[in-house]
């Protein structure tokens, strides 16, 4: 995800020293959606506000909307892996972001996975990346979803992946997991499963 952040922050473009009242006109049409105010996402978040306008004119650069959709968002994420197919695993980033679950991102729920992300507690950290791999969002984890995200994970490195990908290497990294993390043996991971097994580590 670091990946994404560093698109967002470091392209921003400079605005053209003259603007026609098309081209504002044309900007207004473009934007649909616009963030809550920063003082209110300041609060909310762990970002100051000048981290937060950084941010937000970054995802503007990338999406003038001030919305993505997962199309955008695979095409962001792909830039960073070159050699792969990071499509899959951004499908799955991208679900975890869009808590809605309306098929789009807005700048509040992008800047509120990333303050987790980068600067929530261990516990907080755990739990979003939790619901990253709980793929149904049934609250636990199985090997099917398991096996579909080291498999993205897989595909996403391309042919820097070591070990090099052969046909069992996926289940074993999916075995290696459940036998860490499923401490009951009943076939899935809860959450405080997953958070205990992680603390251990």
């Amino acid at each position: 995800m670091g990946a994404v952040v560093g698109t967002l922050t470091m392209q921003t473009k400079q605005r053209r020293p003259s603007r026609d009242k098309t081209d504002d006109e044309l900007e207004m049409t473009m934007v649909c959606h616009r963030p809550e105010g920063l003082e209110q996402l300041e609060a909310q978040t762990n970002f100051t506000k000048q981290e937060l306008q950084i941010l937000y004119r970054g995802f503007k650069n990338e999406c003038p909307s001030g919305v993505v959709n997962e199309e955008t968002f695979k095409h962001i994420y792909a830039q960073f892996f070159p050699h792969g197919d990071a499509s899959m695993y951004a499908h799955y980033l991208f679900n975890a972001f869009d808590t809605a679950n309306n098929g789009s991102i807005k700048f509040k729920d992008f800047v509120m996975g990333l303050s987790i992300l980068l600067r929530g507690t261990l516990r907080e950290k755990l739990e979003w990346t939790f619901h990253l791999y709980d793929i149904n969002r049934d609250g636990y984890i199985n090997r099917e979803e398991m096996t579909e995200i080291v498999r993205a994970i897989y595909d996403m490195m391309g042919k820097y992946t070591y070990p090099a990908l052969k046909g069992d290497v996926p289940q074993q990294h999916v075995d290696a997991f459940f036998q860490k993390m499923d401490k009951n043996k009943d076939g899935v991971v809860t959450l405080e499963e997953f958070i205990v097994a992680c603390q251990e580590s």
